[in-house]
């Protein structure tokens, strides 16, 4: 065995290792996967929407933030129909049921980009970073489509 500061190094690493293989495969966001992912972008700066399918091969967790460099400001928002009423608001969060998917889809939720970036330039691609409540986090890729969605 070798002697001196190597040794208490490799024994902690050892150890964190050990720790990572005993805890197995994280569960939550960390098994979350995006697909589908686009944004709708308007002329003159009008907010842009977001849309992608959430995939959860983890135990539930809740989707509560939404962030991208190409955006003043994103959000998750749910566009609702009530007695004839269109209505939009933003949420606070959106469960991502256990070995479920969810659709954000216009129409229904979405994300709102407001103060879109040059970036928002349609037939280029954004990152979007979504946080979760169990503390992780993962980015995607959104294609920028036109405003009818191509």
């Amino acid at each position: 065995m070798r002697k001196g500061p190597n040794v208490k190094k490799e024994l902690l690493r050892a150890a964190v290792a050990l720790t990572w293989l005993a805890a197995g495969t994280p569960v939550g966001a960390a098994q979350v996967t995006v697909s589908d992912a686009w944004f709708r972008a308007l002329p003159a700066s009008l907010p842009a929407g977001g849309y992608f399918t959430l995939h959860n091969n983890g135990t539930a967790v809740q989707l509560t933030a939404a962030q991208s460099p190409a955006c003043g400001t994103l959000m998750l928002h749910r566009s609702t129909r009530t007695g004839g009423m269109d209505s939009m608001m933003m949420v606070g969060s959106v469960i991502v049921p256990a070995g479920g998917t969810i659709a954000f889809s216009p129409g229904g939720y979405h994300l709102m980009c407001t103060s879109p970036k040059s970036a928002m330039t349609p037939g280029g691609q954004v990152p979007v970073t979504f946080r979760f409540s169990d503390g992780t986090t993962t980015t995607a890729r959104f294609d920028v489509r036109n405003a009818s969605g191509r």
